[in-house]
C-alpha cells in the first residue's frame, strides 16, 4: 500500500496557471511561486472582494478528535472533488499547515490517501513563506519593544507588563518561559519573556481576518503590547512602527492557490490552531473562493466545539459570511474510543461501544443546530469498520435529525464522496440555513464566556480565577467589552479536561486567565492547562523524515 507522500509524488499535477485559467483568472491576476503554486495579486483580491458571495459556503468540522483519527481535511478535500464529479463548480478554502505538527505528532495537513492537496511536501513545509513572514513580523515587534526600552523608554513602558511574546513555528517547550537581556548593560534590559508557536501569534489571527493592507495596519495599530508605569495601555501604534511590520506582511495577506490530486482549485491560506487561536483559514481566501465558485468547502480546526464555534461566532461575523450547511466528520473508530474501547481493540466490531460513544456526535450535532444551519454527518469509512457498525451509526444519526452518508474519499478520492457531495449540494440548494451567532456582541464578556461554556461545552457553571475576573473588568473598562470570545482549551474533550471523553456535562468550567487580542478583535480566555507553545512527543515525526540527493522527501505524512 502506498503512503500518502508516495501517492502525492506519483500524481501528475496541472500547471497552476491552467488551474487558475479554469477559474477565469488571467496571468495578470496572480504571481507564480514555481510551476504549481501561485498567489493572487492585491488588485485581483480587491476585485473578488467587490464581486461578493456568489457561491454557497459549506463548513466541514468533526467530532472530538481521538488517537484513532477522524480525517477532517481528507473529507474536506474529497468532498470538493466529489462535487466536481457530479458536475458542480467547487473550490476548496483550507488552512496552511504549521511546521510544529509536521515534525511533531500530528503530521501535516494536506489530507490523505487519494484525497490530498498538492504539492504536498511544499505545502507542509515552507509553502510560499507566509508563516515565516508572520514569525518575522511578530519578532520584529518584540525586538522594537525591547529596543525602545533600551534606548530611553520614552513611552514609559513597564517591562513587567509586556504581553507581546516572541514566536517560532516549531514545538519547543524549552522556550515557553525564558529570561532575555542577560550579559550586561549593552545587551538590553533583563526581563522574563517567552515564545508562542507562530500559528498562535496575534499576527496570524490578524492576517486571517484582515481584508486589505489598510485593514491590516489598522489592526496592527490596535495591538496592546504593554502598560506604562502609570498603568495605561501601550499599543503598537504608539511605537510608530506599524508601516515596517506591514511591509513584512504585504505578500502574506494574499491568498495562495494550489490544487487537489484531481485538480480541484484550492485556496490554502492562513493557519491558526483552533485550540489556542481561532482555527480558520483566511477570510480573504474564503471570500475569493466564494466569488469564483458555486460551492466552497472550508474547514475549521479540531472539533465543532472549537473550530466550528469560532468560525461561526468570529469569522462569519467579521466577514459577513452565511454558511449554507455544515458537514460533521465522524468515524466508527473514534466513536468506539469515546465509548471506552482501547485503540488496540478498535478493529473488533463493537456496536454497543459505538452507541455509547455516539453521545459525542449527538452533542456536536445539537450544538451546531443552535446556529440555525443544517448538518450532514460524513461517516469517514475505515477498512476495519463492519457493515453492522456503519448501519447502526447512520440509523442513530437519522434518529437525531441528521442525515449521515458513508464517505470513502481516502480510498477513492472524489469518486468515493459523490453521495456525500450530492447530499450536501441538495441541502445547500434548498436554502434552509438560517445562520445566527450563538450570542450578541453586546452581552458582557463574562456572560459570553458563560454562554459558550454552558451551550457548547455543556458545563453547569464557570469558575473564574481572581486574575481572570480582574482582567475581564479591566478589558471592559478599556472599551473591549463588545469583542467576541476565542476560548483556548484542550481539543481532546468537549470540556476543559483532556481525559474526559464522550459528552461530559455537569461540571465547572475553569478560566484561569484571560488575554486581549485587540488587533485581531477578540478576547482569549484560557481554560485548564492549555499551552500556547506545544512540546514534542517522545518519538517525533521528525525521526522519520529524510531527503535524498535528488531532493525527494520521504517520511512526511
Amino acid at each position: 500500500m502506498k503512503t500518502d507522500i508516495e501517492i502525492a509524488q506519483a500524481n501528475v499535477m496541472q500547471p497552476i496557471a491552467q488551474v487558475a485559467s479554469d477559474l477565469g483568472l488571467t496571468e495578470d491576476d496572480f504571481d507564480l511561486y514555481g510551476k504549481y503554486k501561485a498567489k493572487l495579486t492585491i488588485k485581483k483580491l480587491r476585485e473578488l472582494q467587490a464581486a461578493g458571495q456568489k457561491g454557497k459556503l459549506v463548513l466541514v468540522t468533526a467530532i472530538t478528535p481521538t488517537p484513532a483519527g477522524e480525517g477532517k481535511s481528507t473529507v474536506s478535500i474529497a468532498l470538493a472533488d466529489g462535487m466536481r464529479k457530479i458536475g458542480k463548480k467547487s473550490i476548496l478554502a483550507l488552512r496552511e499547515p504549521s511546521l510544529g505538527p509536521c515534525f511533531g505528532i500530528k503530521g501535516g495537513a494536506c489530507g490523505g490517501g487519494y484525497a490530498q492537496i498538492v504539492p504536498m511536501e511544499d505545502i507542509n513545509l515552507h509553502f510560499t513563506g507566509d508563516i515565516h513572514a508572520i514569525s518575522m513580523a511578530n519578532n520584529l515587534i518584540a525586538a522594537l519593544i525591547d529596543n525602545h526600552i533600551h534606548q530611553g523608554n520614552q513611552l514609559n513602558i513597564d517591562p513587567r507588563t509586556i504581553t507581546w511574546k516572541r514566536c517560532v513555528d516549531l514545538n519547543d517547550r524549552a522556550l515557553r518561559d525564558i529570561v532575555i537581556g542577560l550579559g550586561g548593560a549593552t545587551e538590553g534590559i533583563p526581563r522574563e519573556d517567552g515564545f508562542n508557536i507562530a500559528v498562535a501569534s496575534e499576527i496570524m489571527a490578524i492576517i486571517c481576518l484582515s481584508k486589505s493592507l489598510t485593514d491590516l495596519k489598522d489592526r496592527l495599530n490596535k495591538i496592546v503590547i504593554a502598560k506604562t508605569y502609570a498603568k495605561e495601555t501601550v499599543t503598537l501604534g504608539q511605537l510608530g512602527v506599524t508601516g515596517a511590520v506591514a511591509a513584512l506582511l504585504k505578500d502574506a495577506i494574499r491568498p495562495n492557490l494550489v490544487q487537489t490530486l484531481e485538480h480541484t482549485p484550492a485556496f490554502v491560506h492562513g493557519g491558526p490552531f483552533a485550540n489556542i487561536a481561532h482555527g480558520c483559514n483566511s477570510l480573504n481566501a474564503t471570500t475569493c473562493a466564494l466569488a469564483l465558485g458555486d460551492y466552497v468547502v472550508t474547514e475549521a480546526g479540531f472539533a465543532a466545539d472549537l473550530g466550528a464555534e469560532k468560525f461561526l461566532d468570529i469569522k462569519c461575523r467579521v466577514g459577513g459570511l452565511k454558511p449554507s450547511a455544515v458537514v460533521l466528520v465522524a468515524t466508527v473508530r473514534a466513536l468506539k474510543m469515546h465509548g471506552g474501547v482501547a485503540k488496540a481493540d478498535l478493529a473488533t466490531p463493537n456496536v454497543d461501544a459505538l452507541m455509547k460513544g455516539f453521545c459525542n456526535l449527538k452533542t456536536h450535532v445539537e450544538n451546531l443546530h443552535k446556529y440555525g444551519i443544517p448538518v450532514v454527518v460524513a461517516v469517514n469509512r475505515f477498512i476495519t469498520d463492519s457493515a453492522e457498525e456503519n448501519e447502526a451509526l447512520i440509523k442513530a444519526c437519522a434518529e437525531i435529525g441528521a442525515k449521515a452518508v458513508l464517505c470513502e474519499g481516502w480510498e477513492h478520492g472524489g469518486e468515493g464522496t459523490k453521495d456525500l457531495a450530492a447530499a450536501v449540494c441538495d441541502i445547500c440548494d434548498k436554502g434552509e440555513s438560517n445562520y445566527k451567532p450563538l450570542y450578541p456582541l453586546e452581552m458582557s464578556l463574562e456572560d459570553k464566556i458563560n454562554t459558550i461554556a454552558k451551550e457548547i461545552y455543556r458545563a453547569d457553571s464557570v469558575e473564574f480565577s481572581a486574575a481572570a475576573k480582574k482582567r475581564l473588568k479591566e478589558f471592559t473598562d478599556l472599551g473591549y467589552g463588545n469583542l467576541p470570545i476565542c476560548c483556548a482549551k484542550t481539543q481532546n474533550s468537549i470540556s476543559h479536561e483532556k481525559t474526559w471523553t464522550g459528552a461530559p456535562s455537569g461540571y465547572a468550567f475553569p478560566i484561569r486567565d484571560v488575554r486581549l487580542y485587540a488587533g485581531a478583535g477578540f478576547i482569549v480566555p484560557l481554560a485548564g492547562e492549555i499551552m500556547t507553545m506545544p512540546g514534542l512527543p517522545k518519538a517525533p515525526a521528525a525521526l522519520n523524515i529524510d531527503v535524498d540527493d535528488d531532493g525527494v522527501i520521504t517520511g512526511l505524512f
